[in-house]
């Protein structure tokens, strides 16, 4: 198993890549904090992954607020034992608008949560990281911070904040033997995309129209599925990754290949 004996909190676990990562990182041997605002859907999560064998614990958690990200570092560990394995995913979108007309306090509402939100965990997680062996972290950014896409200023500029903040958290919490390395990705093949084809459709649209014209950007002709999207986020956790620090992966199907 990929982690096994690992202990790893999963912030932003939500209808989207989030439990996918929650499950996968259970059924390779790890044991799982998950946290998101949303109780009863991240209980439902983690009675599913003990339904299948696995071990989860549960904690609400809005990274905007140290004292609930610190909660589920605290419940974590003394479910587990020490964390080894932190991912960033909780994020906010915010309005589908282009930045000569965005709301520029809606930005910093973004921020607080897209990038602050990720410091506020690494933080309450670090303690016990330190008492942890081969500890790594992984921050969940988009392609849309190297390659814009439209409505997505506030978004981007929040995890293009959290792109550069992992490269200051690689040098910073490398010093305790801690691993941060971030992964920017594409279309995911979940449900927030499939939702969003189907909105599509219901507008009238041709359904293999709206596909292809994602699927057209992307040389593999594929919307990269879910769970393989998580799978590259959670390799930056196990052994493989031993020594890969300050990294930056595009998952994308190769849409956006960085120079």
């Amino acid at each position: 198993m990929l982690l096994k004996d690992k202990v790893i909190i999963i912030s932003g676990v939500g209808p989207g890549m989030g439990q996918s990562l929650a499950k996968i990182a259970a059924s390779e041997g790890a044991k799982v904090g998950l946290g998101a605002r949303n109780k009863e859907f991240i209980d439902k999560v983690a009675a599913e992954i003990k339904a299948a064998g696995g071990d989860a614990v549960a904690v609400p958690t809005d990274v905007t607020d140290a004292d609930q990200c610190r909660r589920l570092a605290e419940e974590t560990e003394k479910a587990f034992g020490p964390i080894t394995g932190l991912v960033n995913s909780a994020y906010m979108h915010g309005e589908w608008k282009p930045v000569d007309v965005a709301d520029v306090e809606e930005f910093a509402s973004v921020f607080d949560v897209n990038c602050a939100g990720a410091l506020r965990m690494a933080q309450a997680c670090l303690p016990s990281m330190k008492r942890a062996d081969n500890a790594a972290i992984v921050n969940v950014s988009t392609m849309s911070t190297v390659n814009p896409f439209p409505g997505e200023g506030a978004y981007s500029a929040g995890k293009g904040g959290m792109n550069a903040l992992t490269r200051h958290m690689a040098k910073d919490f490398g010093a305790h033997g801690i691993r941060v390395n971030v992964t920017r990705m594409g279309w995911i093949g979940g449900a927030p995309v499939w939702g969003f084809i189907d909105s599509q459709v219901e507008a009238g649209r041709d359904r293999d129209e709206v596909v292809s014209e994602i699927t057209d950007r992307i040389p593999l002709g594929i919307i990269p599925p879910e769970e393989d999207c998580a799978k590259a986020v959670l390799f930056f956790l196990s052994d493989f990754a031993k020594v890969v620090n300050g990294a930056s992966l595009d998952v994308n199907g190769g849409q956006y290949m960085a120079p």
